[in-house]
């Protein structure tokens, strides 16, 4: 006998192997969708020469990309409610190549910012429904390890892409650079679609299913408690430059340094997370934002002791870049029935809660110093803990 899912409930997928190669390819979107993300601020100089604008006028090729990723993630799955996430992902795909190749060949800022509103969909789109497709690759049963993957890409963008992006335009130009992302993204197109399997769109879209899973008491604290956490780790590592260079004698190699062993422990961190997280999401879930809390607490507080900031810089990366693993995880324990609702709102939440740390921490960090800016991360971060302490005590 067939049993008849409701509707907009997403059929438990279980996988006897995994996919590699499909993981791999995710691997790689994530990495160039990132690169092209923060490459501005890596050529921004350069950038806002060759356009004729101010470097504040060109950081909004950043900025535009945020804004749109927090419009189209809750509206992807509305827009294509039948479209095979495959496709999807791959026609995102080809809209990061297009807007990739536009920025390349932009005379002016407007047609950059223009541009960048493809990636901008490209990427909310692609972390959206990258649990849903991982489920698919590895089985419901290892998804943190599928995770992994793409969370890994994403890190592997900070501490190789932006860096190599930047090194490759001192040799050449800032556009050859976009050009060469934009080709390798549409090659990366048709990897896509040879090496991912089909991935049915869920049974329905709607922003009706997002409010369904807010409404949710357990969802719902742990939804509020990734905002906090997210939200802790962006006001303090927005200001980390400032917050290091209060230590005596510092130096321009010295801060380099650090923020290199914040990326290294970020790679250290995916991996060693990811291939146990399955099996103990509950406890990450908890410890991650509480460990993220004490580093920035000692980053702040000890000034002085090099090797004590250096280890917390260290930790701070480990925990923090395998926090989209932690959280998707959570959510593909917690709501198996609404992982595209789950996804897009993992996303909304990132994108607002930077927007907000953005806001509060540049009026803060005027105010009264970047020392009050890191206590309100720490806190910030305690109480996203205690969020999801609680919410797996509260039945949904």
């Amino acid at each position: 006998m067939t049993q008849t899912l409701p509707a907009g409930t997403e059929p438990e997928v279980r996988s006897d192997r995994i996919r590699y190669g499909g993981l791999i390819v995710m691997m790689l979107m994530s990495f160039l969708l990132v690169t092209a993300e923060f490459l501005p601020n890596g050529v921004l100089t350069e950038l806002a020469t060759d356009l004729g604008v101010t470097a504040g006028q060109a950081g909004q090729t950043v900025t535009v990309t945020a804004l749109v990723g927090f419009v189209v993630a809750p509206t992807v799955g509305i827009v294509f409610p039948r479209l095979d996430r495959r496709s999807l992902l791959v026609r995102m795909a080809l809209a990061a190549a297009v807007s990739n190749l536009l920025v390349a060949i932009a005379p002016n800022l407007i047609l950059v910012l223009l541009a960048r509103f493809f990636l901008g969909a490209a990427i909310s789109a692609f972390w959206t429904m990258s649990i849903t497709v991982a489920v698919r690759i590895a089985g419901a049963e290892r998804l943190g390890r599928a995770v992994m993957f793409t969370s890994a890409g994403a890190s592997l963008a900070t501490v190789a892409g932006v860096p190599l992006g930047v090194l490759l335009s001192e040799l050449a130009s800032w556009r050859a650079v976009f050009a060469g992302i934009g080709v390798a993204t549409a090659l990366l197109a048709l990897a896509l679609r040879a090496l991912l399997p089909t991935v049915p769109a869920a049974t329905t879209s709607s922003l009706r299913l997002l409010l369904e899973v807010v409404r949710r008491p357990g969802a719902a604290l742990g939804m509020m408690g990734h905002v906090f956490v997210v939200f802790g780790h962006i006001v303090a590592y927005t200001y980390i430059r400032l917050a290091l260079e209060r230590m005596p004698e510092i130096d321009g190699g010295s801060v380099v340094l650090l923020l290199a062993l914040f990326g290294v422990g970020g790679l250290a961190g995916n991996i060693v997370i990811g291939m146990v997280i399955d099996r103990s999401f509950v406890f990450f879930s908890v410890l991650t934002p509480v460990a993220i809390a004490a580093t920035v607490a000692i980053t702040i507080l000890l000034p002085g002791v090099f090797l004590a900031v250096a280890g917390a810089v260290l930790v701070w990366g480990f925990f923090f870049a395998s926090w989209l693993i932690v959280v998707n995880t959570w959510v593909g324990h917690r709501m198996p029935d609404r992982l595209e609702a789950g996804g897009g709102l993992v996303v909304i939440g990132f994108q607002g809660a930077i927007t907000l740390a953005a806001a509060i921490g540049g009026l803060v960090l005027d105010l009264v110093g970047v020392g009050v800016v890191y206590a309100i991360g720490a806190a910030s971060l305690l109480v996203g803990a205690a969020l999801f302490g609680r919410s797996y005590r509260v039945r949904d």
